[in-house]
């Protein structure tokens, strides 16, 4: 049994990653649902796809641009998606996946 102090320096909290930090996203990847509470204590909910049993978040205007982006290649099997700014200035840009 390990003790609190060996449990803390091995502790990494859980953080949601973004589904810009991955490279490749295939288009017919199951979308999951779940919900948590924000730093005002208030429940929202948000959408997700688990890779490799990490969770990365889906933001609306993602399913958006996917949406715009199959209406035009509607082949299209894989995406990859681009994020610039922080906070409220937090833009995505969803491309066709090209392998460089």
């Amino acid at each position: 049994m390990a003790t609190l102090k060996e449990e803390a320096r091995a502790y990494e909290p859980k953080l949601m990653k973004n589904i810009s930090e991955l490279d490749k996203i295939p288009v017919n990847a199951e979308l999951k649902t779940d919900h948590a509470v924000d730093d005002k204590g208030e429940n929202y909910e948000f959408k997700y796809i688990e890779v490799n049993n990490d969770k990365y978040r889906i933001p609306g205007s993602v399913i958006g641009g996917i949406k715009a982006l199959i209406q035009k290649l509607p082949n299209t099997e894989y995406i990859s998606v681009i994020r610039t700014g922080t906070g409220l200035n937090t833009r995505y840009q969803v491309f066709p996946w090209q392998q460089q």
